[in-house]
């Protein structure tokens, strides 16, 4: 442990996810024998609102343990590991730019309120407003498992604040999630694949303007990825972040491949993925979110939007894991 500390960061990582997986299962345990406590004193003492209150707590424990339990089935090979997430505006120009944006402020919300840590690696203005792409990286346990699901296209429809006559606009941004690769997992990447192209990052202007050429975008030509770094002042260090960022998406496109060879030879239809509509969102002249490969619905778009994603991530893995032992 102390002569490889990168194999003893690793070993105390995997031991704080069990820590945290042992207390939230002691957790619900205890919740439930102080709910069933509570009844028994209510019904004693003929206590109505006693009786109430841990009815509430027990449909709270119910929430709780149904998403501990699709989180305990995230047992894909790169569930456990951290994720990159990428959001693209499509065609349309600052109204999709500005849906793109909106929807890298939902996932950064959603990671915020689940105690993940995130940083942008990437960021590219949008011409008037919002961003036409953007790379954030999402630390923390089964963060890859969890927002997997939601690479693909996402729909956006509301009345234009950009358009002066007040009409109604159709936007689309596509979303992709990749896991972190980790020291364990080997991925061969040849120089002569490569094409690098170092650039001058964006800034907010005066005295934040980066006066060389750090930035780095790497193109890995047999694929055709391309991945793009620009927050570190070091074009060294952006250069690395790329190419952790390469091997991800590299790695992703296995997996996915795997998945779908699997699917096939069992005689399921593949998941929708990268490319395909996933999710609508319309804010006018109603408001309805709707996820398209399970049907789940909200009208509190809103919410849906300041990061209230929770029901959409759970229906999408209980699907996934639902096809897997139907196969």
């Amino acid at each position: 442990m102390w002569d490889d500390p990168a194999r003893a960061q690793t070993i105390l990582r995997e031991k704080n996810r069990l820590d945290s997986k042992i207390t939230a299962v002691k957790s619900i345990e205890q919740g439930l024998e102080d709910a069933l406590g509570l009844i028994e004193l209510g019904e004693a003492e003929g206590d109505s609102d006693i009786v109430s209150e841990a009815e509430t707590a027990l449909n709270a424990l119910t929430a709780r343990a149904r998403k501990a339990q699709i989180e305990a089935l995230l047992s894909g090979e790169a569930d456990g590991n951290d994720a990159y997430l990428e959001v693209n505006a499509g065609a349309g120009g600052t109204e999709a730019q500005d849906w793109a944006e909106m929807l890298l402020r939902m996932y950064t919300r959603w990671a915020d309120q689940h105690g993940y840590r995130v940083s942008l690696l990437d960021r590219s203005e949008g011409d008037e407003a919002g961003i036409k792409s953007a790379t954030i990286r999402v630390e923390g346990d089964k963060a890859y498992g969890w927002l997997k699901s939601e690479s693909g296209v996402h729909r956006l429809v509301r009345i234009s604040p950009f358009d002066s006559n007040a009409r109604r606009h159709t936007s689309f941004s596509s979303v992709a999630v990749s896991p972190v690769v980790d020291e364990t997992i080997n991925i061969d990447i040849l120089d002569k694949d490569l094409k690098v192209d170092t650039y001058r990052a964006s800034g907010a202007g005066g005295q934040h303007v980066n006066k060389t050429d750090s930035a780095v975008r790497i193109t890995h030509i047999p694929s055709g990825i391309v991945v793009a770094c620009q927050t570190e002042r070091s074009q060294h260090q952006n250069r690395a972040h790329a190419m952790d960022m390469l091997r991800a998406r590299l790695y992703e496109a296995e997996l996915r491949r795997r998945e779908d060879e699997k699917a096939i030879a069992e005689g399921q239809k593949s998941e929708i993925g990268w490319g395909h509509q996933i999710r609508s969102y319309v804010l006018q002249p109603y408001q309805m979110v709707k996820d398209l490969r399970t049907d789940t619905e909200r009208t509190d778009a809103q919410s849906v939007l300041d990061g209230d994603i929770d029901i959409f991530l759970e229906t999408s893995l209980a699907r996934r894991v639902g096809n897997k032992r139907e196969g």
